[in-house]
This record gives C-alpha cells, structure tokens and sequence, in this order.
C-alpha cells in the first residue's frame, strides 16, 4: 500500500472515534470525504460557521482487547501504519488543497502506548518544526501512556483526549482484561488537567472525552454523574457519546448480549445524553436537577429540561421582566442567547407581551409563553 491507501484505510478506520465533531448525515456540520479520500471533519468557527481539519488513525494495528473496538488484536482485519514523516507530508499536500483548520490523530496500541505516541507526537513536531505548521492539532493521548509521552502532547497540540470509554472501573472490566481503569484511563485524564489548568502554561490546550454509549451495562445516570463530574473537578472542555454500533464487537459486549445495540432507541438515548451535557455546560444545570426513570434511564420521549421542567411546577410561570440569567434559562424555549437578549431589553423598559417585543418566534414563542408572565 502507499502512503495515500493508507490514508484511505486509516481514515475510515477513526470514524469510531467521535472525541471531535462528527457526523455523516450531510450538510455544513457534518462529514465529508476529500479529494484523496480521507474524511474531512468540521470544526465550528468563533466567528461563526465551520471550516474543515483531516481526521485519522496513523495505525490500526492494535495489542489491545477493547470489546467494543473493531480493530481490537483478535480481528482479522488490514492492518496499516503509516509514519509520522509520511503522515506530517500527506496532511500538509492536504492542507494545501484543501484549506484545512487542522489535524485530529489517534491510533491503535502499536508495540507499547509510548511507542505509539511517538508516532502521533512526532507527527505534530513534525508538522510543528520542519513545516511551521500554527493550525490546529488533536492529539489521541493512548491509554497507558507515560507521563512524559502526555506533557509532550500537551506541549504540541491544541486539544487532547483520553477515552473514557464507560462509567467506573466495573464496567470497564467487562469490556477489556489489558488496560487499568485507574491506572490507564483516569490518569492520564488527571495529568492533562494538572498541566491544562488555570494558570498553567498550557491552560489553553483542551481536554475532550468520549463514552461508548450501550457495549457495557451501565444506565444514563451513571454516565451523567460522571460526565458531570469530570466538568467540575478535571476541568474538561467537552464530553462525547458515541453510540455503540451492533456487530462492531463480539458477543462477550454486556450491550450486545441484550440485543439493544444499534436500535433507534440506542441513538435517540445518546441524543438525550447530548441534550444533558448542552444543561450543563449551557444551561446551570446540575447532576441532581436531571430526572430518571426507576431504571436509571433518560426518558426518550421527551428532553431532559422538559422533565424537569414539570417535576417542579412551582417555579412556575417565571416573571420575564424580573427573572435573572439563570432562571430564564430554565423556560422551555429559552436559550443562553435568548435569555441575554431579554436581560438586555429590560434595560430600556419592560416586556409587555409574547406578541410584542419577546425575542422569540414560531414554536419557541409557543412553547415559552405557557411558562412566562408579565
């Protein structure tokens, strides 16, 4: 294979790992393959819009079991790797066709986890030093590796991830007998945190992570507490769920074994889980505020703030013209920027009506009125 083959196979291969902005439907915010045949992810932009950054494994070879993973040792699959020479050369001719943002790189467990993240670091010093490349790197930080492989991707790169994969360390066992919950997984997670923190030299480099939604036995509220969690005490920039695909793993997967894998109730629950993470960074929300069901899971029919919503009837209806940032953000239908521009209106005089001068429209206005007074 040559090095673009490679690319082909490889990118293909990262579409499993969802710690950046994915998707496949169509459309500006999702997907799409480049010239050469790589997947070109999108990235929003501060000013508004999205521009495009090449997403790939640099190996799918792999000593790891992960249960879940498709490319995990006991698969007979193609395998590939491709240098960091080749892969700092092949993303820059890209680059250059196609006016990329940037690079995301992860890879499987090649020989050793620092073996492997020589491969994904010295691609970005590569890209760093030899082309003076100032756009933007993710960086895969692998399972199990050493503190000094992480403070040199933290050094490179403007985000880095470590899966989380599932909720605590019994679920973990369930999905992978090589890989330390603790040891390899949370870790490496705390040490980012440690050199990403406010006041550090690094502070601006951002921490993502990724569940693997359904291979193992866990319920929502278990992802939740822990998603919420690692807002609040490792400072994560953002949080992914991945729902996981039926047949991608084996029969050992909890979640295969119960048959609801891959199902429209399997993505309609890591939306829901989506519409939790948007509360919590967004919104004010809190673990506690978000309501289940006896078993521990989301309510599918309905949005997790709508829930909440009619578990407290007496906070209701909120005064528009003296409810602050907070309270307005709990409406139905009412968003930050709506809430903002609300707050900012009552500045030169009161709300009179939903009719007159509520910043809202359509639906929204519908769903938010039954909910306001005035």
């Amino acid at each position: 294979m040559d090095a673009l083959d490679k690319l082909k196979l490889l990118s293909d291969a990262s579409q499993y790992d969802l710690a950046c902005a994915c998707g496949t439907r169509g459309g500006p915010d999702h997907r799409v393959r480049g010239k050469d045949g790589g997947w070109l992810y999108p990235v929003s932009l501060p000013s508004g819009g999205y521009s495009i950054m090449l997403k790939t494994l640099i190996s799918n070879v792999c000593g790891n079991d992960c249960g879940y993973c498709p490319f995990r040792a006991a698969r007979d699959v193609p395998r590939c790797t491709i240098s960091s020479d080749e892969m700092a050369k092949l993303f820059m001719e890209y680059q250059r066709k196609e006016r990329l943002i940037g690079i995301f790189l992860s890879s499987g467990v090649v020989g050793s986890p620092d073996g492997t993240m020589d491969l994904l670091n010295g691609t970005a010093e590569i890209l760093r030093r030899k082309y003076a490349y100032r756009g933007y790197i993710h960086l895969k930080v692998i399972p199990g590796a050493s503190d000094a492989a992480i403070d040199q991707a933290v050094s490179l790169a403007n985000a880095v991830s470590v899966n989380i994969e599932v909720p605590g360390e019994k679920h973990f066992s369930a999905l992978s007998q090589k890989k330390d919950y603790l040891k390899d997984i949370i870790h490496p997670m705390q040490r980012i945190a440690e050199l990403t923190g406010k006041g550090m030299k690094h502070s601006r480099v951002r921490q993502t992570t990724q569940f693997i939604v359904g291979a193992a036995d866990e319920n929502d509220a278990e992802i939740i507490k822990y998603t919420y969690g690692l807002y609040k005490k490792l400072n994560l920039n953002r949080v992914y769920f991945s729902s996981y695909q039926r047949g991608l793993g084996n029969e050992t997967i909890p979640g295969e074994r119960r048959g609801i894998i891959d199902s429209s109730d399997g993505f309609v629950r890591e939306h829901r889980l989506y519409q939790v993470d948007f509360l919590f960074r967004q919104y004010g929300f809190r673990a506690d505020d978000i309501t289940f069901d006896e078993n521990g899971r989301l309510f599918t029919d309905r949005d997790p703030k709508l829930v909440w919503v009619e578990s407290h009837p007496e906070k209701f209806p909120v005064d528009v013209n003296k409810a602050d940032e907070n309270t307005l953000l709990r409406v139905p239908g009412i968003g930050p920027t709506t809430a903002r521009r609300i707050l900012k209106m009552r500045k030169s005089g009161s709300i009179i009506s939903s009719s007159g001068n509520l910043p809202l429209k359509g639906k929204r206005l519908a769903l938010a009125e039954k909910y306001l007074k005035y």
